[in-house]
């Protein structure tokens, strides 16, 4: 059974879907980052969901990561995002 994990990219910046995918298809470091940011929040998401343990300093950890992620891509996202009005 499939289960959806809360904060994946497309959560986070729900306007930006087409955006997300187009730099996941050209844009070698924003893959890197998508891809390092999947791999904290799926790990934070089982840690959570009780079906891996983990310290909570470990779990501190990992959302800090996941922050720290989230802000990079967030500005990555905004250098590239059409111009409005």
């Amino acid at each position: 059974m499939s289960q959806h994990t809360p904060h994946e990219l497309h959560d986070e910046f729900p306007d930006d879907g087409d955006l997300l995918h187009r730099l996941k298809m050209e844009d070698a470091h924003f893959q890197k980052l998508a891809e390092k940011y999947h791999e904290v929040n799926r790990e934070i998401h089982r840690i959570e969901s009780e079906v891996e343990a983990a310290s909570d300093e470990r779990a501190e950890d990992l959302k800090k990561q996941r922050l720290a992620l989230v802000d990079e891509i967030s500005g990555i996202l905004a250098r590239h995002r059409a111009p409005t009005g």
